[in-house]
């Protein structure tokens, strides 16, 4: 059996002893200090070691920087989506501001237009709202929101900001019903503002067309000409626009055929305007204080026994169109 020889001799007293190297060393540092600090020896050699070095520094920090990066490019991809969802809120809320904006101009622009249309005829105006409109595509009648504690009488007037809308029929305490000129039991006294021939314009039962049965061949009228009001009957003011010739056809009858367009919104608009006009000075006070029987023999022309008849000022349209 071999026995591995046993060298009992400490370790560390082998060798240089450690004072030696100390001192070595410290000289060493003590000479590189003294020519780094004197003759500037050191910093070649510390440029050359910070090139070596700076590839390694470059790797050891690229999976911090790469972390941060990714980390700060989710970020911002969730800011970013933020603020472009709350941009679309704030942009789609605009826009429904604009809109209304858009609504509440136009609604302006017809009240200016109503009140300016009636400046200087009526003493008195109302602006009402439309609440219904009857679905019987044979009665052209709508609900207002204005009623009998507001003033609203039978036989009134109502407007709009293009032409004559219509007149009440029936009136409650806090609504009333008109009935359009376009309704099949209304009729209007008109004239042409071009030539001034005086005819009767009734409804039809369509909203955009109004008839001039009582026309005859030789009367003025041509396409394009407006009809006006005459005031007769002392339900309208007279000169306030009603509708346009359309069409005319004068053959095979002593009557013309003559078709024509109301100008007032009577389909499109959402408010009107209730209106008192002024009392004319001459003979038209009287006529409106009679009945009907007694208005029309003060009536001036052909077609006055008619217009009284349609449109008098206490009775309703129905009444007097029967």
């Amino acid at each position: 059996m071999v026995e591995l020889a046993h060298d009992s001799r400490p370790i560390i007293g082998r060798g240089p002893p450690l004072t030696a190297y100390f001192l070595t060393l410290a000289a060493m540092s003590i000479g590189l200090m003294v020519a780094d600090q004197r003759y500037h020896q050191i910093d070649q050699v510390r440029a050359w070691l910070s090139a070596v070095v700076h590839p390694v520094q470059r790797a050891v920090d690229f999976p911090f920087r790469a972390t941060d990066w990714v980390t700060g490019s989710f970020a911002d991809r969730g800011r970013l989506r933020q603020e472009k969802l709350e941009l679309t809120a704030r942009l789609r809320l605009a826009n429904l501001q604009l809109q209304r904006f858009a609504a509440l101009e136009e609604e302006n622009r017809r009240l200016r237009d109503m009140r300016a249309n009636t400046a200087g005829v009526a003493e008195k105006a109302l602006v009402a709202s439309i609440l219904n409109v009857d679905l019987d595509p044979f009665r052209h009648r709508v609900l207002l929101d204005k009623g009998a504690v507001d003033g609203v009488f039978r036989g009134q007037a109502v407007l709009d900001g293009e032409g004559i809308f219509g007149q009440i029929t029936k009136v409650n305490a806090a609504t009333s019903e008109v009935i359009l000129i376009s309704d099949a039991e209304h009729a209007i006294p008109v004239q042409s503002n071009r030539s001034g021939v005086r005819t009767i314009a009734v409804g039809t039962g369509d909203i955009n067309k109004l008839s001039l049965p009582f026309v005859t061949v030789e009367s003025d009228l041509q396409p394009g000409d407006l009809l006006i009001s005459t005031g007769l009957g002392g339900v309208f003011p007279p000169g306030y626009p009603v509708a346009q010739v359309t069409r005319i056809k004068r053959a095979g009858s002593m009557f013309a055929t003559v078709d024509a367009r109301p100008t007032a919104g009577l389909d499109r608009a959402r408010e009107v305007l209730l209106v008192w006009f002024t009392a004319p000075p001459a003979s038209e006070p009287a006529a409106a204080a009679s009945p009907p029987e007694a208005s029309a023999p003060g009536s001036a022309g052909s077609a006055t026994p008619a217009a009284t008849q349609s449109t008098p000022p206490p009775a309703p349209p129905e009444s007097g169109g029967e």
